[in-house]
Parts: structure tokens; C-alpha cells; sequence
């Protein structure tokens, strides 16, 4: 007799640090001695979000979004393969239509992503692959008494692309990009409907806490397009993020939907590994 797990919820933890170091550490070990060329972006957002989580509350609730992105992509020089490593924080507050309740949230994202990588002649790149998420957040609802929070945490893996034109305008030379990503598999923890927290963690109840998700009951979608110019010696980056989050599970349904202007800095370096 298979015994399931009390603590559903480190399933999709442990899953990811098992994917991310297989992933990760794999190119590192093929060849630990050549160059990486590597791009470092740091960007700052602020924008409208609308919230709904059927557990905490039947309203949708609208506010403001700020975020952070801090992304590495790095390339060898004559591989074809380029991993990106994302992470994304976010802190919102909203309202309710009547204005008389608020909602708090907040959502840490760690992103990985392998693409394959090719140039149609000197302006233009396209690149293709796979990603995976870990998101870890919570939700609070001050005018919940029995409930008045809701953890988010949910592992997903989909397919992620991207495409980058090089440009000028005049003299000044610009670099657009975009990408986009759509989770189709994944693992979220959820309480069942009527379940309490009090319930999971205190008494063990499992009641289909870990639920897999699929495109159907999670239809989600990233995309971010942006571009690069330089000015007083520095390239910086600005442009427009799109994040729709949204799920159906446990007779639950919940969205995130941000739309949020990004500004920020690119730095490009190369680090070339010795072997001593």
C-alpha cells in the first residue's frame, strides 16, 4: 500500500533543486574550461494588477504591482545553446470594487531557461527551448478572520522563445527583444474547497493538496518586450511586461493578471574559467 505524503507541498521544492542543479551544473562540467559571455540585466516595474482567489474572497481586486527582475543569460562562444536564469519579486496592494477591503501579496519567481539559439543574418535572432518555474507567494486578506491568508507555491515547466532585431534610428543603435513563455505541465499546492490551513498543517488532513496542472486548468502566459540603447555611457533597458497567471483546481479559482512598465541597466561581460 503506497502511503502519501503529509507535506505535499516540498514535492514541488524538492523537484525544482533537483531540475535546476541537473540543469544548471551540466554545461559547467561538459567544459569548465572555455569562456562564457554573459549578459546581466537589473529592472525595476511598476504597474496595474488584477487579483482573484475564490478561497480568501469571491471579489476580484485591483491595485498596484511593483517588481523587480534581475536576469543572467549566458552563451559559450560557438555553442549554439544559451541558459537564462531569471528571478522575479513582486509586492502589490489592491482594493475590492467598493473600496472597502484590501488585499496584500507577493510572489518570489525563480526562472530557468534553455534555448536554442539562431541568427538570420546580422539583425535578426531567434531562439527556442524550454523553461521552468518556481514561484513562491502569498496572498492577505485583512478582512478575513478564519482564513485570512493563502500560500502560492507551484513548480511548471513549458516551452519558452524569443526574438531580438538590431537596429538603428539615426546614429543611435537599438536592440529590441522579445520573449514569451507558456507553462503546460506543473504541480501547485492548493487547499481543497472548505479546507482549512488548520486542517493541512496541525491535524495532516491531505485532501489532493498537490494537484497537477496542465495548459487546461492552468492557462498562463509571460511575455515581455523591450528595448536597449545606450546613453551616458551606459545601456539601459526599458519596455512592457505581461504576466497572466491563472488556475481553476479544487473547485478554487484564482488569477493574476499585471501589466507593468520596466526600466533598468544591461551590463555584457565575459568570464573565461582556469583551470589550475
Amino acid at each position: 500500500m503506497i502511503k502519501i505524503s503529509r507535506k505535499p507541498y516540498l514535492h514541488c521544492l524538492s523537484a525544482f533543486i533537483l531540475f535546476l542543479s541537473c540543469w544548471w551544473t551540466a554545461p559547467l562540467c561538459a567544459q569548465s574550461s572555455a569562456s562564457r559571455e554573459v549578459e546581466n540585466v537589473q529592472l525595476l516595474g511598476i504597474g496595474h494588477i488584477n487579483t482573484l482567489d475564490t478561497y480568501l474572497s469571491p471579489e476580484e481586486y485591483s491595485g498596484v504591482e511593483l517588481r523587480f527582475v534581475s536576469q543572467n543569460m549566458r552563451l559559450r562562444p560557438g555553442r549554439r545553446f544559451i541558459t537564462q536564469l531569471t528571478h522575479y519579486g513582486s509586492i502589490a496592494m489592491g482594493e475590492d470594487r467598493s473600496g472597502d477591503g484590501s488585499q496584500m501579496s507577493g510572489l518570489y519567481t525563480l526562472n530557468l531557461s534553455r534555448r536554442r539559439d539562431w541568427h538570420l543574418g546580422d539583425s535578426w535572432q531567434l531562439q527556442a527551448g524550454w523553461m521552468g518555474d518556481l514561484n513562491l507567494g502569498f496572498i492577505y486578506d485583512e478582512r478575513n478572520s478564519n482564513n485570512p491568508a493563502q500560500v502560492r507555491l507551484s513548480l511548471q515547466l513549458g516551452p519558452s522563445l524569443a526574438a531580438l532585431c538590431r537596429t538603428h534610428l539615426g546614429k543611435a543603435k537599438l536592440h529590441f527583444r522579445y520573449e514569451v513563455s507558456v507553462p503546460l505541465v506543473g504541480i501547485m499546492f492548493s487547499p481543497n474547497y472548505g479546507q482549512s490551513y488548520y486542517e493541512i498543517f496541525s491535524l495532516g488532513n491531505y485532501d489532493h493538496n498537490a494537484v497537477v496542472t496542465t495548459v487546461a486548468s492552468a492557462p498562463s502566459l509571460r511575455q515581455m518586450l523591450t528595448v536597449d540603447f545606450r546613453l551616458l555611457h551606459t545601456t539601459w533597458r526599458v519596455g512592457y511586461l505581461g504576466d497572466y497567471q491563472q488556475a481553476e483546481v479544487n473547485h478554487l479559482k484564482q488569477h493574476f493578471y499585471t501589466h507593468s512598465f520596466l526600466i533598468g541597466y544591461v551590463r555584457h561581460f565575459t568570464i573565461t574559467d582556469i583551470i589550475p
